[in-house]
């Protein structure tokens, strides 16, 4: 059994319809991006490393694309080494790092866990990475600098692990690629004392799941429905990254 542990890293408002897929054009919703820590059987898990130290271009190229309402929100607190502190957790003894999707928000500080297995969908590395096979939205430079990209390449290489379609990494703790967000957006499913919880990229807020509404800012509405409807089927919780009600429904981040 795993105890799971949700920690606020940014928050950003969106328009609508980056969240539900066709829907309230003239409105605004907010995105709240999290990092998991997963402990249990001797280890210690994150899913996602937080946001890089310098977020100026980042906040300046989303305010760009998404309009100056688009405020990019990262107080010192929210910093990965802080958060890790407040939460008892060594960097350093840090066993593994699962990161959904493979883009900044989530690689911005993998080089804090030199000692992890730094975990990837096989297909997302690939896809998103190596060998796209269409042009996406976000260039590879917004997945992971050329600095952490080479680091995990060749310094690293021995602690880079491309995970199939369906991995058992530990007893209790599966990812499985599910897409629909990224090529690289993985379901994490991790057996806790609250029974089968599970983690994604896929749905930004509880309703893309609860209600059946797609995400937006979706490579595939296809894959949205067979995700949405198999997590509804299998999951005693769903936490989705980025919802804000993450912290209202489970007090200090505290899943399990």
């Amino acid at each position: 059994m795993f105890t799971i542990q949700m920690l606020r890293t940014a928050e950003v408002d969106v328009p609508c319809p980056e969240v539900y897929w066709m829907e309230q054009f003239a409105d605004w919703t907010q995105l709240a991006f999290q990092m998991a820590i997963i402990r249990g059987e001797g280890k210690t898990i994150l899913v996602n490393t937080g946001f890089p130290e310098d977020i100026t271009g980042l906040a300046k190229a989303w305010a760009d694309f998404l309009g100056p309402r688009c405020v990019l929100e990262r107080p010192d607190a929210w910093r990965t080494q802080h958060l890790l502190e407040n939460a008892g957790v060594d960097p350093l003894e840090v066993t593994h790092v699962l990161i959904t999707p493979i883009q900044l928000y989530a690689t911005g500080c993998i080089h804090l866990f030199p000692n992890a297995k730094i975990c990837f969908s096989r297909k997302g590395w690939i896809e998103d990475i190596i060998a796209p096979e269409y042009p996406h939205h976000v260039p590879r430079q917004g997945c992971i600098s050329d600095e952490h990209l080479r680091w995990m390449m060749f310094e690293n290489e021995k602690n880079l692990i491309l995970l199939d379609d369906v991995a058992e990494l530990l007893p209790g703790l599966t990812c499985r690629w599910v897409g629909v967000h990224h090529r690289s957006s993985m379901l994490i499913e991790v057996a806790t004392a609250k029974g089968l919880v599970m983690l994604s990229d896929c749905a930004f807020h509880y309703s893309n799941v609860e209600d059946g509404r797609p995400l937006g800012i979706a490579e595939s509405i296809i894959e949205a429905h067979a995700a949405y409807a198999d997590i509804r089927k299998r999951a005693d919780l769903f936490i989705p990254l980025y919802d804000p009600l993450v912290q209202t429904r489970f007090p200090n981040g505290l899943i399990a």
